[in-house]
């Protein structure tokens, strides 16, 4: 337990905390400049060039960060002017990273979409070349109806029904080969993307990109708290040790010495002095009474007149308190009113 009149409001946190602390911020900063590194090592194919975009992606991934802690830490010493510009420093740095971060969320999402528009465009074709001979079906009965017409069924509608039957044959080969096609296993993001879309009802592209900047943003604040968090625990931790709170291991089990006079101290560095010259020591005065303090109280108005003012001030029983203004009432230095206060007259002088 600890004995000092500022107690902080709480104590600093302890080790496991810190660790899971420290853990969410590294986690999230490392998956930051992943993102990031997505799209700017996309910008070129040229290796010195993706290792220096590489590289500026870290800075500014680093550097922001930092920008935030700096940014605590001037608001802190209520430097508001430096503060301000780490945090326009800051928001420069965040909107690049946030940035960064869409173009390699939409990057790896376009990615494992591109498998599923692959397979869908196989599926697509396949539907194509049947709906293709399904409509040269139907312009084939339309000649069969003309040749019978024209009363040459032998001759012409025998050859349409020929060419009808090898169409048929072709149209469940490419259903058989379509159906036969594996099938691709849809992410979860992916997923959740045509979810969105479909309950805001919004085309599959613009619930994507709704999805992937609430994912970057929240990423960026999520590891900008943590770094806010750490710096406000550093700064606690040494105003904390800066207190030096008194610990109960900081008392002896000895009787606690009485008060020294400040006269006793002054008096002290004059022993060699003095110590020549016989002390004339004067008979100490005898201790007041009950009463007598009771007295000088009232008539120095440093209590009010009554038996609980006095009880309270001058750390007396009820009883002493009672026999000490019956006293009083006798003497006449005070009296009694109709509402049983009691009323102040002074001791006069003989």
């Amino acid at each position: 337990m600890l004995y000092n009149e500022n107690l902080p409001v709480r104590y600093p946190k302890g080790s496991f905390a810190m660790w899971t602390v420290y853990s969410f911020t590294g986690a999230s900063i490392f998956a930051s400049i992943i993102f990031s590194l997505l799209l700017f090592l996309s910008i070129d194919e040229n290796p010195v060039m993706q290792l220096l975009f590489g590289g500026l992606a870290v800075i500014f991934e680093l550097g922001k960060f930092f920008a935030w802690y700096e940014f605590g830490e001037r608001r802190a010493r209520r430097n508001y002017t430096g503060a301000f510009s780490a945090f326009a420093f800051y928001a420069v740095l965040a909107a690049i990273s946030i940035g960064g971060s869409v173009g390699g969320i939409n990057s790896a999402t376009n990615k494992a979409q591109s498998h599923v528009n692959v397979q869908q465009s196989k599926i697509n074709s396949y539907n194509m070349q049947i709906e293709a001979i399904e409509k040269q079906i139907e312009l084939n009965n339309v000649a069969a109806e003309k040749y019978i017409q024209m009363e040459r069924i032998a001759t012409g509608v025998t050859r349409i029904q020929r060419e009808n039957d090898k169409l048929r044959q072709q149209q469940q080969d490419l259903a058989t080969e379509r159906d036969s096609l594996p099938v691709v296993s849809q992410g979860s993001v992916i997923g959740l993307i045509d979810s969105l879309a479909k309950s805001l009802n919004v085309q599959t592209q613009t619930a994507q990109l709704g999805l992937v900047v609430f994912l970057s943003v929240l990423l960026d604040f999520f590891a900008a708290f943590f770094v806010g968090l750490i710096g406000e625990e550093l700064r606690f931790r040494n105003q904390f040790r800066s207190m030096n709170p008194i610990t109960i291991n900081a008392f002896s089990a000895t009787e606690p010495k009485e008060p020294e006079l400040l006269t006793n101290h002054m008096e002290a560095g004059q022993d060699a002095e003095t110590c020549d010259i016989p002390d004339i020591q004067a008979e100490p005065e005898a201790p007041k009474t009950a009463y007598e303090n009771v007295i000088d109280a009232l008539s120095n108005n440093q209590v009010n007149c009554t038996k609980r003012a006095v009880t309270r001030f001058l750390k007396l029983t009820s009883e002493e308190v009672d026999d000490i203004f019956k006293q009083l009432l006798e003497e006449g230095i005070v009296s009694k009113k109709p509402n049983n206060h009691y009323q102040w007259h002074g001791v006069t002088e003989s």
